[in-house]
């Protein structure tokens, strides 16, 4: 049994300071500035008259003239939203985030700590203690559509029985909440196909014929099956963060800066390993918030180099900042590395091999990097000779 956690509207409750201001007006959270005027998400009586996450600014004005926009709040919403993966991590689970708001968790290890499923539900409410939609269900997306069905104080649960019948009768607008199989609605729509029923009952090769690996998860995912969860890796994160005062633009911010970057250089806990990726965050003066991640081109920790990758991210600031944060998001190996005595040149060509190859799974994700491992060469079908595996770390 598969559990999702939906916290609706997590984006837009942040920015606005809670769920109050949002009863019956219509509310959307605004574009960022230097941005691409697209909204983000909106209130329900904003999307009862017709204005719908990533519309354009003008379009949206123009259906509703009374929207009220409020300024994004992008380091609001990283921090509610990990203190709300801990909570879940608290009572035992093995969270994934799938996005801020969305989460997935395995009921079966839980219940020999709760019991049953129910009880493993009322412990994640009681560890959340916000308003949130639960469901479960034998895969990650009959759990999702059961969700978002679901009542914010009653959650749904469906049986494998009957998990696959209830799914037919769903809208394909379920497959949006999916990064690869979002880039389909449109065209199924067009296509006259309203329900995931009707999506299952299409010929999956012909569906691979028409949309490529996108129409085979689709047609997966309409048919209740699913990957399992795979919860997130256990990370450590040091965070700074200092008040601007009236440093909040120009050299005085880069200063600043600079103290955040030797205040986390010299924090105990980073036991003298190397910097990765970082996270530079801002509150700003007009309200909202500003989070920029900058991965290194190689494991940082020399001060001067960090501050001149981090100044290239300090330029894209929209406003002037009340408070600047800088947070390890990734962490490299030790900075001081004893290399082989003999064979010097393999040696470092391995060093390197293997810092390209974190670099590009701290920038890219973890499947960033894979090899190709020959099952049957002699096949007549191309895609049956290899398959792609991860690349261990050696």
């Amino acid at each position: 049994m598969v559990v999702c956690v939906y916290l609706p509207r997590l984006e837009l409750v942040v920015a606005a300071g809670g769920a109050g201001p949002l009863a019956g007006r219509p509310v959307a959270v605004a574009p960022l500035p230097g941005c691409e005027q697209r909204l983000g998400e909106a209130s329900g009586a904003a999307e009862a008259r017709g204005v719908t996450r990533g519309m354009a600014l003008g379009e949206a004005l123009a259906r509703c003239p009374d929207l009220a926009l409020v300024p994004a709040d992008p380091v609001g919403v990283a921090e509610a939203w990990e203190c709300a993966l801990r909570a879940l991590e608290s009572i035992g689970a093995v969270v994934e985030a799938a996005r801020p708001g969305l989460a997935y968790f395995g009921a079966d290890p839980l219940r020999v700590l709760h019991g049953d499923d129910q009880a493993t539900i009322a412990a994640c409410r009681r560890a959340l203690d916000r308003p949130t939609r639960v469901g479960a269900g034998p895969t990650r997306f009959c759990a999702l559509a059961a969700a978002l069905a679901a009542r914010s104080r009653r959650a749904l649960v469906l049986d494998g029985s009957d998990a696959r019948r209830w799914l037919a009768r769903r809208p394909i607008s379920l497959l949006g909440f999916r990064p690869e199989t979002e880039a389909l609605l449109e065209p199924l729509e067009r296509l006259g196909v309203r329900t995931l029923g009707e999506l299952a009952k299409l010929p999956r090769d012909a569906l691979a014929d028409r949309f490529g690996q996108a129409g085979v998860s689709a047609h997966r995912l309409a048919c209740g099956e699913d990957d399992p969860p795979r919860g997130r890796e256990g990370t450590e994160r040091l965070s700074e963060t200092q008040d601007v005062g009236e440093s909040g633009s120009g050299p005085a911010l880069e200063r600043v800066l600079g103290v955040l970057v030797d205040r986390l250089l010299a924090r105990p806990d980073r036991r003298g390993r190397t910097l990765r990726s970082v996270t530079l965050s801002a509150r700003l003066v007009s309200g909202g918030g500003w989070r920029e991640r900058a991965v290194f081109r190689q494991a940082l920790c020399d001060r001067e180099r960090i501050l001149l990758a981090l100044s290239v991210r300090l330029a894209l600031l929209p406003a002037p900042a009340a408070t600047l944060g800088l947070s390890v998001e990734c962490f490299g190996p030790p900075a001081g590395e004893q290399l082989a005595l003999l064979d010097r040149g393999r040696s470092m060509r391995v060093s390197r091999l293997r810092e390209a190859v974190a670099q590009m799974r701290a920038a890219a994700g973890p499947e960033a990097a894979l090899r190709a491992v020959f099952v049957d060469p002699d096949s007549r079908v191309p895609e049956r000779r290899a398959m792609l595996a991860p690349l261990a770390d050696r």
